[in-house]
Parts: structure tokens; sequence; C-alpha cells
């Protein structure tokens, strides 16, 4: 079970980098959370995900490296960086820690993302 949730949360990731909200949406529980660490308070997954397409627009590319994962029953902990290119030129990259909690059918119910942003050169 921990190698598939595992691949679940990479492929929330993969979704979310083609804005595929549609697939990243369908493998969350109607009821799950997003909290970041930016001082704002959680939100649902509708709201987060509504926030990152009102971005999308604005991003030419978008690439989550994972660097390793932890799993344990009904969890993951994972550290990636997200490698981001604008339309404006700009490039950065976001290094985070995020924690998935799923339910027993292998939905995510709830994202802790812990991160910060690099501008590149």
């Amino acid at each position: 079970m921990s190698r598939h949730l595992k691949d679940q949360s990479v492929g929330y990731l993969r979704s979310l980098e083609k804005a595929d909200w549609e697939t990243a949406r369908g493998m969350c529980a109607a009821t799950a959370t997003v909290w970041h660490n930016d001082g704002k308070p959680e939100q649902s997954v509708e709201e987060n995900i509504r926030h990152m397409a009102a971005q999308a627009e604005a991003i030419e590319s978008m690439r989550y490296d994972i660097i390793r994962q932890f799993a344990q029953p009904g969890e993951v902990l994972q550290q990636h960086v997200v490698h981001v290119s604008m339309r404006n030129g700009m490039r950065g990259e976001v290094h985070a820690a995020v924690y998935f909690r799923f339910d027993d059918t292998g939905l995510i119910t709830r994202i802790e993302e812990y991160a910060g942003f690099v501008p590149a050169g």
C-alpha cells in the first residue's frame, strides 16, 4: 500500500503540471483540505485548484522533481522542488515539504505544504 500512496502523491502533482484540474480533483476526497505555510487559512481542495487554475495562464512550464518520499499506512511525506518558468521570463524554484493524508480508498484527504520560493539567477 505504501508504494501505491507514493504513486498517488506523484500522480496528483503530475496532474497539476499538466493543468489537468479534473484529474487532480478526482484524486481527492470530497472533503479534502489544503494548508500552506503562508499564514492564510486552510482551503478546500476546490479552492486550491481554482487558485492554481487562475494562475496557469501566466505559467509557461512547471515541473515537480521529487527528492525523497516516506510512507506509512495512510500517509506520505515528500520533499520536492517545483521548477517554474513564467511567460514573462521569470524563473524560479519552490522548495517544499508536503504531507499527504489518504482515506482507506486511496483518495487524498489532506495536503499540508511547507514551501519557500527561490528566484533563479
